[in-house]
């Protein structure tokens, strides 16, 4: 209480730093090869860039193409969804700026990457689109009250000069709208088309102008051929489409946001008694920090005074809060429920375990998997085919049908917006964010792009035991009395072997009381003999607490549970079991993926004894106990040979062979560095749940993605056909092609609820 007290009092002591708004210029002229930085791979840098100005897979498609080009470029990859571009290459920093220099000359504006300013751009477009989206339905209203005049009045009544009035009217409102309202689209087809390429802004942008062009002519021609009702009317159903492909895109990433926005602002640190303001980013190890209640944790560190209820949610994916305490390890990104905490920095905000999970989540975002690339080379190709297409369409209309120019123009502009290929650009990267945002949400962290696409083709999975089905953490069952407890719990306090911090946990829970106070004070001329046991004099007698062979009884029957003897002052041999307790829900989650028709094995390193027992609990007929590394490699080998698609599940040193061998692998969050590396996908629970969620989150994206490609064809099939015969009006071609892309997106979203 006296501690919650006084860092509350404390906290009336922050100074406040005023707030500055400072406005992000996306387009400050900087040198890049200073944001050049090293990657793991010797003699390689990377550079994170924000690139302004993408709108279709088009567009990703000539960036990476373009940077792909040149020398000693070793990976490119543009995220579709947050717009961050990664390039790694070998060389000087120097030619980062050359990198810049090539994606403005594609038009398009390259900025620095970082989160305020990713942020603002979000902010800034999401107000452009509204903004835009406002003028052209206020226009759009007003054309079509002077619309339902002309439409509900025949030619004579109105006479010649009402309609040219009407008209001239029209063209004063629709003209300055589509001029403004429609720069979203202008802005990047002329970008595109000054450097000698194509987008699918570019169609959109030619049927507009052909549109309202053709408007204008005939109101200067006192002719009846004219669309300013069909233009506008066709802008504002355009931009309600590309705001809504926004609106998901922004959400999609919402998780990534949230994780970064913990790596930035304000923590309050202790300076001399003091508090004072301090940006997260010059946070520096041995600091402390105090935490108030609410507020999330910035840095990784050590609880240095205070006790206090944590929400790790945004880590974990455990919905549980956690009591911590004084010593306590806590991650960045967990957030302080209770009260306020003081906490030593252990690691700064960019070494943290959650900017690693940030740094993960987007390198598998940004991973180029097998669909993509199709849907990426599809639209590189499909813009100017379309074109072509309404070409034709105009040709066939005006020199063979012999319809009118006007008419003839107007099914070509169908066309041109019928076929914008929105809905398959978002085919599979809206699934991909998704996807990933959800299965991080629940603390499970992707580390390559084609995880889950090697994860759905999976047919045998392989479970490592400790630590992976089971608890990792043996504690001692069965039943004792009090004396053997206190004996065996005071010889255990001076050794660090794993059984013996058992031993002394247990004790300590049995008594609930401190170690200090149950520790027997006779006890003397403590000595471990290594590998053995350790003895020591208790009322001049020689107690020990050891293997079997070292203090048990040799002719006991053996039981498949690790044990340790204890000998007292009488010379009376006690067994001690321990068991390495299964996972709650470890049987039902073999039990789930033998449901699905997939095999199950169990390798494990300890006894054949314990293995088994192990097995026979979770009902897994194939397992092998005692075994190497090597032999869990040559396992999977030869099933590998045998046209196995194998899944390998495991945490420890003798599994990273296997982990790097088999099609998929996962490791728990607890499992050592090495063999984390080595996995493709880590999740941080203490439970085997997040193992097989994320093979139904595999199956189920791939699924989506493939629907998402289909319908984006069939989409296409029937559209195409349908405008290039003249069924089809630029207005109808406009909210087709928009709910094409809604359609995509919705099915996309579908993900959250399977999952």
């Amino acid at each position: 209480m006296e501690g919650s007290t006084k860092c509350d009092m404390e906290k009336q002591n922050i100074q406040k730093e005023p707030f500055v708004h400072t406005e992000v210029n996306t387009a400050i002229e900087a040198s890049y090869d200073t944001l050049a930085t090293p990657t793991e791979n010797e003699g390689e840098l990377s550079i994170n860039l924000l690139a302004n100005g993408i709108y279709c897979a088009a567009c990703i498609q000539k960036i990476e193409s373009t940077i792909r080009k040149e020398k000693n470029v070793t990976y490119v990859r543009l995220n579709f969804s947050t717009k961050k571009l990664l390039i790694k290459w070998t060389g000087k920093p120097e030619e980062a700026n050359n990198f810049v220099k090539k994606i403005e000359n594609l038009g398009y504006q390259p900025a620095p990457y970082n989160l305020e300013t990713q942020q603002s751009e979000v902010r800034k477009q999401e107000r452009f689109l509204l903004l835009c989206l406002g003028v052209s339905g206020f226009a759009m209203g007003n054309i079509m009250l002077l619309s339902v005049s002309l439409w509900m009045t025949d030619a004579e009544t109105m006479g010649p000069a009402m309609r040219d009035f009407l008209h001239w009217v029209s063209a004063i409102i629709a003209i300055p709208t589509l001029l403004y309202a429609g720069r979203p689209f202008y802005r990047s087809a002329f970008s595109v088309l000054h450097k000698g390429h194509t987008n699918m802004d570019v169609p959109i942008t030619v049927a507009l102008f052909l549109a309202s062009s053709i408007s204008l002519y005939e109101v200067i021609n006192s002719a009846e051929h004219v669309y300013f009702d069909s233009s506008v009317m066709l802008l504002f159903f355009l931009l309600i489409g590309r705001y809504l492909d926004f609106r998901a895109k922004k959400h999609a990433t919402s998780t990534a946001t949230e994780l970064l926005s913990s790596l930035t602002g304000f923590a309050n640190v202790i300076i001399d008694n003091d508090i004072k303001r301090m940006p997260i980013s010059e946070l520096k190890e041995n600091m402390i920090i105090l935490l108030s209640a609410g507020e999330k944790l910035p840095v990784d560190g050590v609880i240095l005074e205070g006790e206090s209820e944590i929400d790790t949610s945004l880590v974990t994916g455990e919905t549980l809060p956690q009591n911590v305490k004084k010593d306590d390890f806590v991650y960045a990104g967990t957030l302080n429920i209770a009260a306020p905490i003081k906490i030593t920095v252990r690691k700064e905000a960019k070494q943290t375990l959650l900017s690693d999970i940030i740094d993960l989540t987007e390198k598998a975002q940004q991973y180029q998997s097998h669909y993509t690339r199709i849907a990426d080379k599809t639209a590189s190709y499909y813009t100017p085919i379309v074109h072509l297409i309404a070409i034709a369409a105009f040709l066939y209309w005006s020199l063979y049908v012999h319809v009118s120019w006007q008419d003839a123009l107007m099914i070509s502009v169908t066309v041109l917006i019928i076929t914008c290929p929105c809905a398959l650009g978002l085919a599979v990267p809206v699934v991909q964010v998704l996807t990933t945002s959800k299965l991080l949400k629940n603390g499970i962290i992707l580390k390559s792009g084609d995880a889950l696409e090697k994860l759905a083709s999976i047919t045998t999975v392989i479970f490592d035991k400790t630590g992976t089905l089971t608890k990792g953490q043996l504690e001692l069952i069965g039943v004792y009395n009090d004396q053997d407890i206190q004996l065996s719990a005071a010889l255990a306090s001076n050794s660090n072997h794993p059984l013996c911090k058992s031993l002394g946990k247990y004790a300590q829970n049995h008594f609930s009381i401190q170690q200090n106070q149950y520790k027997i004070r006779d006890i003397s001329e403590v000595k471990e003999v290594k590998g053995q046991g350790i003895e020591a004099k208790y009322k001049n007698c020689t107690i020990k607490i050891g293997n079997r062979r070292y203090c048990g009884d040799k002719n006991a029957p053996k039981t498949p549970n690790t044990e340790l003897w204890l000998q007292d002052e009488y010379g009376k041999r006690t067994p001690l079991y321990f068991e390495d307790k299964i996972k709650d829900d470890a049987y039902e989650t073999v039990q789930k993926f033998q449901k699905k028709c997939k095999n199950v094995a169990l390798l494990s390193g300890d006894t054949k004894t314990v293995t088994a027992k192990v097995a026979k609990a979770l009902n897994i007929e194939e397992h092998r106990g005692e075994q190497l590394p090597t032999e869990k490699y040559n396992f999977i080998k030869n099933l590998k040979e045998n046209g196995e698609k194998v899944l390998m599940v495991g945490d420890g040193l003798n599994d990273t062979p296997s982990l790097a061998l088999a099609d998929a692998s996962i490791a728990p969050g607890t499992a050592l560095e090495l063999a984390q590396r080595h996995s493709d996908i880590v999740y941080m629970s203490n439970k085997t749940s997040p193992i097989y969620d994320t093979y139904i989150a595999s199956k189920t994206s791939l699924s989506l993605i493939k629907q998402n490609i289909a319908l984006a064809i069939i989409y296409n099939v029937i559209a195409i056909p349908i405008a290039f015969m003249g069924y089809a009006t630029p207005l109808i071609a406009a909210i087709a092609m928009s709910g094409s892309s809604i359609i995509v997106i919705c099915n996309s979203y579908r993900v959250n609820f399977k999952l």
